[in-house]
């Protein structure tokens, strides 16, 4: 076992920092400017004259916007900082009104996915998602190649059941540590060293793909669709998975071969790991009480969500409905409740980036932005706008430290771009809707849902842009080559 639960890098950081009037003073200092130059862009934007397609009211606003945004990219506030800063600068001069502010609070979706995150709670207070991954190692556990394919399996069968892919990873990791630990890897060991660092990169792509696989998976998806319907599309989880399926499976079946290829592990064959797992089964015993509950709840909930739209049911209403079921059954307790601080915080700062980005477009800057953009591709097929849109709106993600930040500046523009010069909307909405997941892995800071896996101490920043590089080209060829006929098929 290793010496240490902290985190490499987190230690280090936290090191840093800690380590002497320095580094403390250079923590502080960098932290002022990043400041002041996010203050610097706002009130340059603020007090240049707009150009004379957009009004007074939508470039002030768009002042606000792009500070936000700049202020969470260069580390200036954190996310919810950033958010409520700019939410009040907002309605405090003037350029939103409380009622229009406060709007995005009652939204369905956004709703949703908080009530998604109690339910997610459950998943891990109950076990269920150890168990599965046990299960997982029993039938794969073979080789490492197959070890990457349960990671893969477990974080699919999961992950409609987390809204959060940051949430999902901290269920995820302890399992592929301890299949590391089980397969001999340790920090003193150098002839583990690749195993490692194969099977902690397999988890943070894992997740890039399983949050493309359904739509509650990743937090900003529902998002991504709210904006959507702006397009005249109207996403439901069943249409979701139906569109998302054949090339995120089929991703999920080359990319651990690829990332095997890539990373080279010093071990092939894990005779023992199955035997293991069903060891820690037996020890398990049979499903509990609770697990039985939280499963029964979580199938019902997905079958009821993907027959939302046929059945008139509202999907929001549907996950009230199972966080009553496992708090009148006393799986989750008022207590577990009021210790998901951290969802209160998503609620506050989704709501507000969410408001800003929708005024944006109501105000016409989002038109403004793509009349913009659609002059210099203006002139190309519609097949070759989509391919360098997407590609560009990947490549962008090294500024963002947020996907959800990426989704609620970025998207509607380039969609609009889009649909615009000819492309098919659905089309385009989708693939930017699963780039929005598969980038993650772009680079070390790409998603919240990497810390763990980078703190790991097994994988080095080198290797991290390297391979995260590569995985996210090879999912835009797969995407782009498979994805778009099936999507032409599927939706319409």
């Amino acid at each position: 076992m290793r010496s240490s639960t902290r985190p490499h890098s987190l230690v280090k950081d936290a090191d840093a920092i800690s380590g002497g009037k320095s580094g403390l003073t250079t923590f502080l200092t960098r932290g002022r400017i990043a400041r002041w130059a996010t203050l610097a862009v706002a009130l340059v934007i603020w007090f240049v004259p707009p150009p004379e397609a957009l009004s007074v009211q939508a470039w002030r606003l768009f002042a606000i916007f792009a500070a936000t945004i700049i202020a969470v990219v260069i580390g200036a506030f954190p996310i919810l900082t950033a958010s409520v800063l700019g939410l009040a600068s907002a309605i405090l001069t003037g350029v939103l009104s409380t009622k229009v502010a406060y709007s995005a609070f009652a939204n369905a979706t956004i709703v949703l996915i908080i009530v998604a995150f109690l339910l997610a709670r459950a998943v891990v207070k109950c076990g269920l998602g150890q168990r599965l991954g046990y299960r997982a190692i029993s039938l794969f556990g073979r080789s490492t190649l197959g070890l990457s394919y349960a990671i893969y399996v477990v974080d699919a069968v999961i992950a409609p059941a987390f809204p959060s892919n940051t949430a999902r990873s901290g269920v995820l990791y302890p399992l592929v540590l301890s299949m590391a630990e089980a397969a001999g890897v340790s920090p003193e060991r150098e002839d583990r060293k690749r195993l490692a660092a194969f099977l902690m990169f397999s988890g943070m792509a894992s997740l890039t793909l399983s949050s493309a696989l359904w739509l509650t998976a990743m937090a900003a998806n529902p998002l991504g669709t709210e904006i959507a319907k702006t397009y005249g599309l109207d996403i439901q989880f069943g249409s979701w998975l139906r569109a998302a399926s054949v090339p995120t499976i089929l991703c999920m079946v080359v990319m651990p071969y690829v990332h095997f290829k890539l990373v080279r592990p010093e071990v092939s064959a894990m005779p023992n790991a199955p035997a293991e797992a069903r060891e820690s089964l037996a020890r398990l015993g049979g499903l509990t009480r609770d697990q039985k509950i939280v499963g029964t709840t979580f199938v019902g909930l997905v079958v009821l969500w993907g027959a939302a739209a046929s059945l008139g049911v509202d999907a929001t209403a549907v996950a009230f409905l199972g966080l009553g079921i496992l708090l009148a059954t006393g799986v989750l307790t008022l207590g577990d409740i009021a210790k998901e601080g951290d969802v209160l915080a998503t609620y506050i700062w989704f709501a507000s980036l969410f408001v800003m980005s929708d005024q944006l477009n109501a105000l016409g800057f989002m038109e403004f932005l793509g009349n913009r953009l659609a002059l210099r591709l203006g002139g190309m097929p519609p097949a070759a706008v989509a391919i360098t849109l997407l590609v560009v709106y990947v490549a962008i993600h090294y500024l963002f430290v947020s996907q959800t930040a990426h989704l609620l500046a970025l998207f509607a523009v380039f969609l609009g771009v889009g649909v615009k010069l000819g492309v098919s909307a659905p089309l385009l909405a989708f693939q930017l809707l699963f780039a929005t997941n598969y980038f993650a892995s772009l680079a070390p800071q790409s998603s919240s849902a990497n810390l763990l896996f980078v703190g790991s101490g097994y994988l080095s920043q080198g290797d991290l842009y390297k391979w995260g590089a590569i995985h996210t080209a090879a999912c835009i060829v797969i995407y782009v080559l498979i994805g778009t006929p099936w999507l032409l098929l599927v939706a319409r």
